[in-house]
């Protein structure tokens, strides 16, 4: 059944209007944005419908990176129906078994981030033929990663000190930000999809060496480094020192990375994005009455403690050593 609500009523309105006959609609899942995703049939066959308030968020980028990916020669759900005005699009069902619900049923962790990993050196190989003809994204550069690591002080620290960030912590903070990342060496930039973990990797029935993709509308420009970081320091979930080690070796066996420069580049926005999801699940516990994020919170304390350790994060250490020491330890 579709919630009684104007969008929902709008969503069946449009069904009404799309050809072929669609039935046993069913809410499949809602995300941390205001996306909602519905499976059905039409004419039989099993499809996804992505529901965009197009007031909140935009549908084209979903379509233009699929499309690139597709032209990567990754694997994201197939686009069938795309409205943008309206918000819905039409999606191919890649089922049920996301690398997460795989994790749980018992496959094996090794070969699993074997087959993500495997995803990103096909990306990271293919991006320079391929770049000059992508559609314009995004740059992943410091004023962005600046207003994400920014996240943290304005709900991570008042949620935890009761008060807002003061204007000078909070300028040191960003400033020792801008040191770290300024000091990073040159890599080369290639497409960020910014949220490949396993809640995002599918195993699509039939295909057995597939690692298809979803959640990637939020598609950058910019460190071959950070993907490859979102895989193996998940918030959501431990990743055991074995694969670690195992996904970075084959990672840099599949790719002429220097690994010296990759790795300095790993560790840092490993530590950027622990801040800023830190921002984000507390604004997601407050704001969005979703407190379920919250129990992730000892991970990435322990994520940062550890990541802050390593020399090239010195500045923000440093801001940490002196504002918030207790964050220099695990939980």
């Amino acid at each position: 059944m579709i919630p009684d609500d104007a969008r929902s009523k709008q969503l069946a309105a449009w069904l009404e209007q799309q050809p072929g006959t669609f039935t046993d609609l069913a809410l499949l899942r809602a995300d941390a944005s205001f996306r909602r995703y519905f499976r059905l049939r039409r004419d039989g066959e099993s499809v996804v419908l992505m529901d965009a308030p197009p007031e909140r968020e935009a549908t084209g980028p979903f379509v233009q990176v699929a499309r690139l990916l597709e032209s990567l020669r990754l694997r994201p759900p197939r686009v069938l129906v795309h409205d943008p005005t309206a918000g819905f699009v039409l999606l191919e069902d890649l089922g049920d078994r996301t690398f997460t619900r795989a994790l749980a049923e018992g496959a094996g962790e090794g070969a699993l981030y074997d087959r993500a990993i495997d995803a990103l050196v096909q990306l990271h190989r293919a991006w320079p033929q391929q770049a000059a003809k992508a559609p314009a994204l995004p740059a992943y550069d410091t004023p962005r990663l600046l207003d994400e690591a920014a996240l943290f002080a304005d709900w991570y620290w008042p949620e935890h000190r009761g008060t807002p960030m003061e204007p000078t912590q909070r300028a040191a903070f960003l400033e020792a930000w801008r040191e770290t990342l300024e000091g990073l060496p040159a890599l080369d930039d290639t497409l960020v999809l910014r949220d490949f973990h396993v809640d995002n990797l599918m195993l699509p029935p039939g295909e057995d060496r597939s690692c298809a993709v979803l959640d990637f509308q939020d598609a950058v420009i910019g460190s071959p480094a950070y993907d490859v970081v979102s895989l193996l320091e998940d918030a959501r979930r431990e990743v055991s020192p074995a694969t670690v080690e195992r996904g970075l070796d084959r990672y840099f066996a599949g790719t002429s990375r220097d690994r010296v420069a990759f790795t300095r580049h790993y560790r840092v926005l490993g530590v950027q994005r622990t801040i800023k999801i830190l921002g984000i699940f507390v604004r997601l516990a407050r704001r969005d009455a979703k407190p379920r994020y919250l129990e992730h919170l000892p991970r990435l304390h322990r994520l940062l403690a550890e990541g802050l350790t390593h020399a090239d994060l010195e500045p923000v250490a440093a801001w940490f050593g002196h504002h918030m020491p207790e964050r220099l330890q695990e939980d």
